[in-house]
């Protein structure tokens, strides 16, 4: 039996996934280990081996067939825009992505009028703006707090990453238009789900059981 191999996006998301799948027996003593340097973990019990990368790039692994499955945020995916399957919605780190800015720039995005939008979502940006809403726009891409481009005049909105909205309000911005939801998300290389079928759809299924009971 060969390994199936898995892409974990780096940080709590990926912690949150071992926790998931250690419910049902799958263990990597290793991943917990602080000091170590090891790239790589593997469970031999069920011929798994386990990765972290920046999430930006799970989709790429996933994709090429370095991984045969990934865990990553929708927005990443969506970002990305990678041929692979998305098969499981975890509900772990749920969000929106939204249009924000000032109060007054709404009536701007309701008359379509040509303006700027900063983000670090582009692609996002673009197909929601172009393809959705039919609005010219200029997008301005940023790496850092986009909240700061309206505040300065870089931008008339931007688009981003909304959970409570707090840093929005504490800066005088509001959600203006929201885009989709967003949340953390299984995906399968095409290949690997045609080879390896009966165990990536059994694993599917019970990890599926342990979303819903838990959000019974």
């Amino acid at each position: 039996m060969r390994y199936l191999t898995f892409a974990l996006a780096k940080g709590r998301l990926a912690r949150k996934t071992m926790e998931l799948l250690e419910q049902l027996g799958i263990c990597c003593e290793e991943f917990y280990d602080s000091e170590t340097r090891r790239l790589i973990f593997t469970d031999e019990t069920h011929k798994m081996k386990f990765f972290l990368a920046k999430a930006s790039d799970v989709p790429t692994y996933v994709e090429y067939g370095a991984a045969d499955v990934g865990v990553v945020g929708r927005d990443t995916i969506l970002e990305e825009g990678r041929k692979l399957y998305e098969v499981l919605d975890l509900g772990l780190g749920r969000c929106r992505m939204c249009v924000c800015g000032p109060e007054r720039f709404r009536e701007c995005l309701k008359h379509h009028e040509r303006i700027r939008v900063a983000t670090k979502y582009p692609a996002i940006a673009k197909d929601y703006f172009y393809n959705r809403k039919q609005q010219t726009v200029e997008i301005i891409k940023l790496n850092g707090s986009v909240e700061l481009a309206p505040l300065v005049g870089l931008s008339e909105v931007i688009v981003d990453i909304v959970e409570t909205g707090s840093t929005l309000r504490e800066n005088g911005l509001a959600v203006l238009e929201e885009i989709c939801d967003l949340s953390a998300r299984v995906v399968v290389n095409q290949v690997s789900m045609k080879m390896e079928n009966e165990r990536i759809t059994d694993l599917i299924r019970q990890m599926r059981k342990l979303v819903k009971e838990r959000n019974q």
